[in-house]
């Protein structure tokens, strides 16, 4: 007997809230029952919003696309055509690393004619799929966003959607010229777990929402591979960090208020991973025989070779063989075997915001590199209750009664999400993508290009805040 049958069993349910954990005399009775005792710690029946399933409705076809950029979210976007051929067929691949081309290729049956080097090649031909799905470096964003919607595909595009404002707002404008489809892969809104909070929000179980506190924890191992050795450690090269990052987040804060933000308020800075900081006698990589490899927390020995953590980059054969991971980052030429203390990065390594809202609802937004976890924590204050989540669960409390209610729906309990990444935003938001342009409703996407850019927006001003030490209008 699971939770909840036992619960109707006592006329807990149809009498009102359940409380997490049930109290001791119904846990007594539960262990009678045969009910676990962790069974009592999951979803409340308040909270089982319905989740989504990820077989999209498509009309007659498949909805045909052409994969730009075969590298680790270009490979996760295509699982989709894997998982459910009848929705979407992934016919056409480009990237420049011939062996992300024809693994893809290979995987799909895709035609020689149809595997694609440069961008720019896809697009020396004839429209020949529906949507492009866009996932090259952060600097290659824009202008094959540009070029696919002019040629008439709809577009699923990484985010961030471009590295400047002005490129951003003519995305939006390009879309609407030629009345494209464009959905930014803000994962996050389509996890099961943040449309369970935002319902909760919006159900009114908090009151009227009055302000809210989120916090990204990038964690230390994933901040030195990405953001000080990695592709996203020049803000310059790429974007901000708080673009890069937490565009995602800016997107969350920005979707559960639903109006747009007056100001912005930003600091923060790169304190750490600076060569000052070195410890003494430190070598410019890691394998170089550095004193200190042993307990640095930031060895990309420790890091690849012994956790074999973040292994996506190196295009290894066998990602088991420790022989392999330790001559890729004792290659000169090989990003990730740098001492974290001699990198050419910018990046700040602590980044705090604030925000003001049309309604008057405040925001605080905290990215932080030092954490030995990454998953969002978000607290939400109302007028007659307060939400408080860790990236896995939430809880949602009533002040006049005191109730609390749990929400900790696993995804290895919903077989479609299972390994599905973000929390199962990732197969989420492509499922709705391929209804959107199956339906040629835009609507049919938890947001329009309109709304994701605004929350773009919000971060290129944040950013103008933290190296201008001023508040910044965001909305007029």
């Amino acid at each position: 007997m699971n939770r909840k049958d036992f619960l109707k069993s006592l006329g807990l349910i149809g009498a009102g809230a359940t409380l997490i954990g049930g109290g001791e005399s119904v846990k007594a009775a539960g262990r009678a029952m045969g009910v676990a005792e962790g069974d009592f710690l999951t979803t409340d029946p308040e909270l089982d919003f319905p989740v989504k399933g990820l077989r999209a409705a498509v009309k007659g076809r498949p909805v045909t696309v052409v994969i730009i950029g075969a590298g680790n979210r270009g490979r996760t976007y295509s699982r989709y055509a894997s998982m459910f051929p009848e929705c979407m067929q992934v016919i056409g691949v480009s990237d420049i690393r011939e062996s992300r081309k024809d693994a893809m290729g290979d995987k799909f049956g895709i035609p020689q004619e149809r595997r694609f080097g440069d961008w720019s090649e896809v697009f020396r031909v004839p429209k020949f799929a529906d949507a492009v799905v866009i996932a090259t470096p952060d600097d290659t964003h824009y202008e094959p966003c540009m070029k696919a919607l002019e040629m008439g595909y709809d577009v699923l595009l990484e985010k961030p959607v471009a590295q400047s404002e002005k490129e951003c707002t003519d995305i939006a404008a390009q879309a609407r010229r030629y009345g494209r489809i464009v959905a930014v892969c803000h994962v996050l809104r389509y996890s099961p777990y943040f449309r369970a909070m935002y319902e909760a929000v919006h159900k009114g179980m908090i009151g009227k929402m009055i302000s809210i506190q989120h916090m990204e924890p990038i964690e230390c191992r994933h901040m030195a591979h990405s953001y000080v050795r990695g592709n996203w450690r020049d803000s310059r090269e790429t974007t901000p960090i708080i673009l890069a990052k937490s565009c995602h987040d800016l997107d969350i804060l920005r979707w559960f208020v639903g109006k747009p933000c007056k100001s912005i308020v930003a600091d923060g800075s790169l304190s750490w991973f600076r060569p000052e900081n070195a410890p003494e006698g430190a070598p410019l990589r890691c394998t170089d025989g550095c004193p200190h490899e042993s307990s640095c927390p930031y060895s990309a020995i420790d890091i690849y070779v012994k956790r074999k953590q973040h292994l996506g980059v190196f295009d290894l054969k066998n990602s088991r063989d420790e022989a392999e991971i330790l001559a890729k980052i004792s290659d000169p030429n090989n990003l990730w075997g740098r001492c974290v203390y001699h990198c050419d990065n910018d990046q700040p390594d602590h980044f705090v915001s604030e925000m003001v809202f049309e309604d008057g609802t405040t925001a605080s937004f905290s990215m932080e590199a030092f954490t030995p976890f990454g998953g969002r924590r978000t607290r939400i204050m109302g007028t007659t209750g307060y939400i408080e989540g860790n990236g896995s669960e939430f809880t949602v409390y009533e002040f006049r009664s005191n109730r609390k209610y749990l929400w900790n729906k696993k995804l290895s309990d919903i077989p479609e999400y299972k390994g599905s990444g973000h929390g199962g935003g990732d197969m989420a938001l492509v499922c709705d993508f391929v209804e959107a342009v199956s339906a040629q409703d835009e609507s049919l996407l938890t947001s329009t290009i309109d709304a994701s850019i605004e929350s773009h927006v919000m971060g290129f001003r944040a950013e103008k805040s933290r190296l201008s030490q001023r508040k910044v209008k965001v909305s007029k």
